[in-house]
């Protein structure tokens, strides 16, 4: 496979280990041709991204979709890459209040917390190497790939193909590990630089060029998409980050591959734009109808309990199941710092009232408000 990038118009094939060659991209472009049928799409990606960056703006507490929106993300970019575990399992080992996840939740556990931590940083680092070193180290630690040098950039070669395919059958060798410190310095350069690109253009160019270098060992691809969302929020595209593209990705991931590979072998900057914009304007009004429905849901069922002129703690309980579906009532009560009997005496009301179903077989005994969990596992947000 790696012939067919022997002719690329971006980049050039240079030998490496065991005399293998690799893909050396070429510098960004700091401004791209565009014709008139992607300036339409960018304008329908930039139109959907505003409107659902103007709900972020009008959001009382808006952690209240940023935590699931987060945890749906971390999910389907984990499983990109292989992993089993469903938002479910996810949120389930959140409420159980066990500290130590295991198997694939640990690995969408840890996408989660290198989110929070990205999040956290763009108050105080512009997105550059360190940034992006210390998402890597909270990415891989302690779980599957940890032996892989987390925090580091590789010190030797890696290769992409199905599992187990030596590195001579290999459809893309990345750059040779000594010229991947380089090729982050002008990556670097081009996330910060205000080059006049269109923000969405720049994010487009931003991942495949990581994807490109693949500067870790392993967790690149969950690093890159988690940059799509940092990115649009240090650029102050998004006031919040609610918007994910792994969905779109892990819809029909060989073609993401595909596209990839494809402006590797071709330089057809126009396909990987056009793409990549679909991608953001489809995500982009998903979220905004998701978001919706949750708010509708939440103001439907806050009017309920102020009809059963239920107290202050039901309705501060009500806020937090929009951030978990699940609840026990022991992280009830450490919530609402009230005792475990009287928060399970709310939970009981909550099951009363319809919005909760509960678990008798679970200890401790274990709470979903099904409905608000339908929408956040929905495929889309019109199922």
């Amino acid at each position: 496979m790696m012939t067919q990038l022997s002719a690329s118009p971006c980049g050039r094939i240079v030998p490496t280990v065991g005399g293998q060659h690799a893909f050396v991209p070429d510098p960004l472009p700091r401004s791209v041709d565009m014709d008139s049928s992607l300036v339409y799409r960018l304008d329908e990606a930039s139109r959907a991204v505003a409107t659902l960056g103007g709900v972020g703006e009008t959001i009382q507490n808006p952690h209240l979709l940023i935590r699931p929106f987060i945890r749906r993300e971390a999910v389907l970019s984990s499983r990109i890459e292989g992993t089993q575990a469903s938002l479910s399992d996810l949120l389930l080992f959140e409420a159980s209040g066990s500290r130590r996840p295991k198997g694939d939740v640990a690995e969408v556990a840890n996408y989660v917390r290198a989110a929070e931590r990205g999040i956290e940083l763009l108050d105080k680092l512009p997105i550059s190497v360190r940034f992006v070193n210390e998402l890597h180290s909270v990415l891989l630690r302690a779980v599957r790939g940890e032996a892989k040098r987390p925090g580091e950039l590789r010190s030797g070669p890696v290769w992409i193909g199905p599992s187990g395919t030596p590195i001579e059958d290999a459809r893309y060798v990345p750059p040779p590990a000594d010229q991947v410190r380089d090729f982050l310095e002008d990556w670097e350069h081009f996330v910060n630089d205000d080059s006049g690109l269109p923000p969405l253009v720049q994010c487009a160019l931003m991942h495949y060029q990581f994807e490109a270098i693949h500067p870790y060992m392993d967790g690149n691809g969950r690093i890159g998409r988690l940059l799509i969302t940092l990115f649009l929020c240090a650029k102050r595209i998004l006031t919040q980050p609610l918007l994910y593209l792994s969905a779109y990705f892990e819809r029909d991931r060989q073609r993401y591959y595909d596209e990839l590979f494809r402006l590797s072998a071709t330089g057809d900057w126009s396909a990987w734009l056009g793409y990549f914009l679909d991608g953001v304007a489809e995500q982009a009004n998903d979220a905004l109808v998701r978001s919706r429905r949750l708010r509708d849901l939440q103001e439907r069922y806050r009017t309920l309990l102020h009809e059963l002129r239920e107290s202050g703690n039901a309705l501060l309980l009500l806020d937090e199941l929009f951030a978990n579906p699940y609840m026990t009532a022991p992280l009830a009560a450490y919530l609402l710092e009230i005792t475990p009997a009287g928060a399970r005496r709310i939970l009981e009301r909550l099951v009363d009232a319809g919005i909760v179903d509960e678990f008798r077989d679970n200890w401790p005994r274990l709470y979903v408000a099904r409905e608000l969990l339908g929408i956040l596992e929905a495929s889309t947000a019109t199922d």
